[in-house]
This record gives structure tokens, C-alpha cells and sequence, in this order.
């Protein structure tokens, strides 16, 4: 008993282990498909079955290629070819010349063919006089021979020399007649790989990594014909495929055009301009590029789109400084100068003209709106007979620089902001009234009126003491109604509105204020129907796509429809990339606009409603002039606040003044109130009146 406990223990220590149940035995067959998998699936058995298919496929596309040249060489179909080509790009003087020239190839044919008729006759009479000639000739020689070395058997010696030549000749054509049938088709083989390969006439999955990879590749003739033919419209697609060759007859000279290339395409019959643009994106794959990196646009000529591509990441590329940072000498002229803004895509300054033109800036928020509105206002300001007056409705401090250059600055986003932005308005339409009534002739100097965020105008929800809306898009609405007024007469004695808006709708936009602007600029936007009201329809319809803009990425970069800035000819639209002026660099230009003037005192319309410092409210609007007329002080006044001040007269402003112990003087004969007089009253009021605490 105990033997075999013994013995069955020994068996038990020499039993092979049980598998753990933690590390499962992997089957044979798992293994083997793994291993079989990673050697298909590795780099170099990749690399190696596209070397064999690329070099195999040179030889078939070579093959292809050179039993086109000889088809072609032997036949009409190239005339036919370029024929059909010309006609599909509307070219028929090219199309005739093609004809004819087919026509002069075929006549030469038939020639050719009617002589074949006759060669073999021809050619037994030629062979029978040269065998003739030859043993005349040879028979001569061995004359002349035989008699120069007296011996007549010399006469055969020229007749034998060339029989022994032919047969060395066929001897050794029989040596090499096996090797040179051997070795001819692997010659006539290699032939046709090399100019498959030449051509490079492999599908782009079977070439090597480097020229797969066709980002930032030149663009070519062959390139954009081939990114047309596979954009996936048929008519365009046979009909580059009916050209061949001579698809690039399609389009124009390539020209550099700033950080890229243009190229216009004229495009076959069938074949329409928007089924080209609704396919921008995947024309710009075609093209190794990306998105908005290709713009399409609708030139002049028929049947024509015009690209414009970039160089592949030029566009993610800042453009240099403002000129009105890097030249402080320059100046502005209402009427005759032009904006620096930007740069268009061709790298071309981009330069706007002001001039009696009303102006509406759009697009989504934190883009650059307020930044490019605001760098127009610099550039204007530093000309000194324009006025500004400025309702900057996000209250940001982003106009704050102008503080002693626009005669009123208004700056918040409430309702009493708005009601302020309106009267202001209403005030351009009075002095444009005023303007209007004066003799035939009378030069005005300009006025230029700015609501930035003017969505918050529009769709403000008050109303005044007659029940009439602030904001809104009908005849009841006080901003609504101003802003037409000023679009529809303010340009005639230069009385201008600029309104920057954002993410635009028919409620925060209404379209006859929209359509009222004489520039039409928009940053990003969400959608088409958003670029339509922006721009209106006939600048979206000829190619500007400001919704195909990307968001965060286009910061400042504007599509502009104007007839106050260069846009190629045909064109309706020119995008441009605008010039930053940060906040720094925007206070330096206007305190060297503020050196061009006299000194303008600014008006801040404060919140109604608050308990007012009428002697400090007269200090303030004072400014920085030494004296100022008692009528323009009231004026001054009433515009700060209109509730406190509105109804004022010289009594009341002299009733002020000499409670102050400061009465208006006469100055040339006008009542004036002096700056001096009033800081030296107030300065003593707070003196008494800390003496007063004091004690």
C-alpha cells in the first residue's frame, strides 16, 4: 500500500504542470494568422508590392502611351481631337484651324495610299535598272582591272568581291539573327517601362511616399485639368476625357498671384460656372490643397470661373503691420485718399475709398469687426476737418482712444445707451436737414456717424413717451427710421453712417438698412443665407463665401463688395485680410490725429436718471477751449443730458455761473463762458466745502 503511494506520488511530481487558467494557451492557428498578418500588413512588404505594381503598371501605361502616339501619328484622331477641344472651349477660330489642318492631313493620306497602288511595279522596274546598272558597273571596273594588270581573269575579281560581302552579310545575320530575338522584346519591354515611368503612369496608391504626398505640390496645367475631370460632373468629366491631351486648352496662363496662383477656366458646353463653385472643397483636395485655401469666383467671360490658389499654408501666415503704424507722417484726405486696410489674396495693398460712402461691417462675434471698423476711423481721423460721433454699444473701451477726437462718444450696452445712440442719429438726420436747406453749393465738411453692435439698436425692445419703438425694422422705430433718413440724403452734404453688426438676421439687420450701404463688408459667417444678407446676392452668386471662412483661424479677414476699392474686373466681391491695430497702437495714431487739431472737446452721455453736478457737467463740456460761446455750451449740454438740460436758456446757464460767483463775459462782442473762470469757481467751491466739513 505504502509502495504504490509512494510510486503515485513520484508519478505526480513528474507530471507536466496543468495550464493556468490566468495565461490561456493561444492556439496554433491564432498564432500563425497573427504572424501571417504582420508580414502582409509590414512596411517593407507594402513598399515591395507597390514597387512590383508601380514598375509593372509603367510598362502597361507606357504601352498605352506609345500605341496612342502611333495611333495618333498614323491617323486624324489628334486634328479630331484638338477640334473638339477648341469647340468645347467655345474657341472656333481655333476650331477651324484645326479643321483645316485635319483635312490637309487626310488629303496627303489619300495621296500616299493612291502611290501604294503602283509601288510594286515601280519598285521591280527600280530594282531590275539598279541589279542592270550595278552589273554594267562592276563589269567595268573588272575591266579596267583586267587591263591594268594584264590579266584577263581580273575581269570577274569586282563581281566576286561583292557576292563574297553578301555572304558575309548572311553569315552574320544567321549568327545574331537568335540573340537579337531573344533580346528584342525584353529591349522593346524596358522601352516601355521607361516611359511609363518617364510620365509617371502609375495610379497615385502605387507611387512612393514622396509623391503621394501632393500637399504644396505646383500647381500645373495637367494638375488642374485633372482636379476638373474628377470633381464628379459628368458633362465636364467626358468632356476633358473626348479632349485628352489637350484638356488644358481649358484654361488660361497660370500667373502668380500674390501668396499663390490664378488661373481662369473656361469650361465646356453643359457645363455651368455654379456647379464648379458648389464643389469648392473637393476641388481643393484635387488640388492637394485645403478648403480655403482655393477661392472660385465668376470673371467677365462666359462659361469662366477664375481660381485662385494658395500656396499650400500661406494663408495661416500674418500679414505685415499697418502702414498708419509704421509711417507716422501720414496723413488723411476725406475726398481724395484711401484707407490702408489690408492686403488681398493676390498680396496687393488693399486701399478704401470714404468718400460719401455709408459703410456696414458684419460677421460673428470676436472676429475682428470692431477692429477693422475701427481702423477705418483712425485712418480718417487723421484729417482734420472730419467729425466723428461714435455709439460704441458693447462698451468695451475698444473706441475709448477716441476721447478728444469725436465731438460725442457713447459707450454701454444698455437701453438708455441705445436711446442715447438714437437721438445721436437723429441728430446726424437734423444737421443733415440743416445741411440740406442751405444755398446751392455750400462745401460741408465731412460727418461721420458710427454705431458699433448696432444689433443691439434694432433690437431694442422701448419705447418712448408716443408709444414709438427704439429698435425694430418698421416706420415706428426711431433708429430704424434714422438710419434710413441718413442713407437715403446724408451722402449729398457728406453726412455718412458706418454700423458694425454681428452675426446678421432680418430682425437685427433689417434688409432696406442693410442694402443702404455703399460698402458692404463681412467677416466669417455661419451660413450662406447670412452671407446673402451681408453682401447681398449678386456678390454671393459671383463667388464671395464669406460663411466658408473658418471660424477662429480668419480673424480680420473681410469680404468686401464696394465700388471704393479695386476688384478685378468681372468680379463682384475681393477678399481681403485686414491690418491689426491693437488697442496700444490705436491710442498712439489718435494722439497724433488729436496733434492735427485744435482740441476737441468729447461729450460722454452719461446715465439718465442720476443727480447732476451742473457746474462740473459745464467744466467738462468746456474741454480743452480756453472760452466758448454761451450757445454752444447750452448745445453741449443739452447733448450730455437731455432730461437735465434739454430745456435750458442763457438765464439758467447764468444763473449757475453766478451762484459759482462766474458770470459769462463778452468776448468780441459774443457772450462766452471761460474755462479758467470755471475751474477757479469750482476749485473754490470744494474749498469752502471742505472747510465747511471741517469745521
Amino acid at each position: 500500500m505504502s509502495e504504490n503511494v509512494v510510486h503515485l506520488f513520484k508519478d505526480t511530481q513528474n507530471a507536466p504542470e496543468a495550464p493556468s487558467a490566468e495565461t490561456p494557451t493561444v492556439p496554433l492557428w491564432a498564432r500563425s494568422a497573427k504572424a501571417i498578418r504582420h508580414a502582409v500588413t509590414h512596411e517593407n512588404t507594402t513598399t515591395a508590392c507597390r514597387a512590383v505594381a508601380r514598375h509593372g503598371l509603367y510598362v502597361a501605361g507606357g504601352t498605352r502611351i506609345v500605341a496612342r502616339r502611333t495611333w495618333e501619328g498614323r491617323t486624324a484622331s489628334r486634328y479630331e481631337r484638338m477640334l473638339r477641344a477648341a469647340e468645347a472651349a467655345g474657341n472656333f477660330e481655333a476650331a477651324a484651324e484645326w479643321e483645316e489642318r485635319g483635312q490637309r492631313f487626310r488629303d496627303a493620306r489619300h495621296r500616299r495610299r493612291m502611290d501604294l497602288l503602283t509601288a510594286p511595279l515601280d519598285a521591280a522596274k527600280g530594282v531590275a535598272a539598279a541589279a542592270g546598272m550595278g552589273a554594267g558597273m562592276l563589269l567595268l571596273i573588272g575591266i579596267a582591272l583586267a587591263v591594268a594588270n594584264e590579266n584577263f581573269a581580273d575581269v570577274a575579281t569586282p563581281t566576286m568581291a561583292v557576292v563574297q560581302l553578301i555572304q558575309w552579310l548572311v553569315f552574320v545575320a544567321s549568327v545574331t539573327w537568335g540573340p537579337a530575338v531573344t533580346i528584342g522584346p525584353w529591349a522593346a519591354l524596358i522601352g516601355l517601362w521607361a516611359v511609363g515611368k518617364h510620365q509617371q503612369a502609375a495610379p497615385a496608391w502605387a507611387m512612393p511616399a514622396n509623391l503621394r504626398d501632393t500637399d504644396g505640390e505646383p500647381i500645373t496645367p495637367s494638375i488642374v485639368v485633372l482636379a476638373l475631370r474628377n470633381l464628379g460632373v459628368a458633362p465636364l468629366r467626358n468632356a476633358i476625357k473626348d479632349m485628352g491631351d489637350a484638356g488644358a486648352s481649358m484654361l488660361g496662363p497660370i500667373r502668380i498671384a500674390g501668396c499663390g496662383v490664378e488661373v481662369d477656366v473656361t469650361l465646356p458646353s453643359g457645363v455651368s460656372t455654379d456647379e464648379v463653385q458648389k464643389r469648392r472643397r473637393k476641388l481643393a483636395e484635387n488640388l492637394g490643397r485645403h478648403e480655403h485655401e482655393v477661392f472660385i469666383t465668376i470673371p467677365e467671360a462666359a462659361r469662366t470661373v477664375r481660381l485662385w490658389i494658395a500656396d499650400s499654408g500661406a494663408l495661416d501666415e500674418p500679414i505685415g503691420p499697418s502702414p498708419l503704424v509704421t509711417d507716422e507722417t501720414m496723413t488723411a484726405n476725406y475726398k481724395t485718399g484711401r484707407a490702408p486696410w489690408g492686403e488681398d489674396l493676390r498680396g496687393d495693398a488693399a486701399v478704401l475709398s470714404l468718400y460719401q460712402r455709408h459703410l456696414l461691417i458684419t460677421g460673428l462675434s470676436n472676429q475682428g469687426k470692431t477692429a477693422a471698423l475701427r481702423a477705418l476711423a483712425l485712418w480718417l481721423a487723421l484729417d482734420r476737418t472730419v467729425e466723428f460721433r461714435i455709439a460704441d454699444l458693447k462698451g468695451a473701451g475698444d473706441w475709448a482712444m477716441f476721447l478728444g477726437l469725436a465731438t460725442l462718444l457713447i459707450q454701454g450696452p444698455t437701453d438708455d445707451h441705445v436711446i442715447q445712440a438714437t437721438e445721436m442719429v437723429e441728430g446726424l438726420v437734423a444737421e443733415m436737414e440743416r445741411r440740406l436747406q442751405a444755398p446751392p453749393g455750400t462745401v460741408f465738411p465731412p460727418l461721420v456717424g458710427i454705431v458699433d453692435e448696432a444689433q443691439v439698436a434694432f433690437m431694442c425692445p422701448l419705447k418712448d413717451e408716443d408709444k414709438r419703438p427704439y429698435g425694430g425694422s418698421k416706420a415706428t422705430s426711431r433708429y430704424f427710421m434714422a438710419v434710413r433718413k441718413v442713407h437715403n440724403q446724408g451722402r449729398a452734404v457728406n453726412v455718412t453712417l458706418w454700423e458694425g453688426t454681428q452675426d446678421p438676421t432680418d430682425q437685427n439687420l433689417p434688409k432696406l438698412v442693410r442694402e443702404g450701404a455703399h460698402t458692404r463688408a463681412s467677416l466669417v459667417l455661419g451660413t450662406e443665407s447670412q452671407a446673402r444678407m451681408a453682401l447681398g446676392d449678386k456678390a454671393v452668386e459671383g463667388g464671395a463665401a464669406p460663411h466658408l471662412l473658418r471660424q477662429g483661424l480668419d480673424k480680420g479677414t473681410l469680404v468686401i463688395a464696394s465700388d471704393g476699392i479695386d476688384i478685378p474686373a468681372g468680379q463682384a466681391s475681393i477678399t481681403v485680410r485686414t491690418h491689426y491695430v491693437d488697442d496700444e497702437q490705436a491710442t498712439a495714431i489718435a494722439d497724433r490725429a488729436k496733434a492735427l487739431r485744435d482740441g476737441v472737446t468729447t461729450l460722454q452721455v452719461i446715465e439718465r436718471g442720476e443727480e447732476r453736478d451742473a457746474l462740473a457737467d459745464i467744466f467738462a463740456v468746456l474741454g480743452d477751449s480756453p472760452r466758448v460761446l454761451t450757445q454752444d455750451v447750452l448745445k453741449r449740454l443739452a447733448a450730455l443730458n437731455e432730461d437735465a438740460y434739454g430745456t435750458w436758456t442763457n438765464s439758467d446757464l447764468k444763473r449757475v455761473l453766478a451762484d459759482a460767483g462766474d458770470e459769462p463775459y463778452k468776448s468780441d462782442g459774443r457772450m462766452v463762458v471761460g474755462r479758467d473762470r470755471v475751474a477757479r469757481a469750482l476749485a473754490n467751491r470744494d474749498t469752502d466745502g471742505s472747510a465747511s466739513a471741517s469745521g
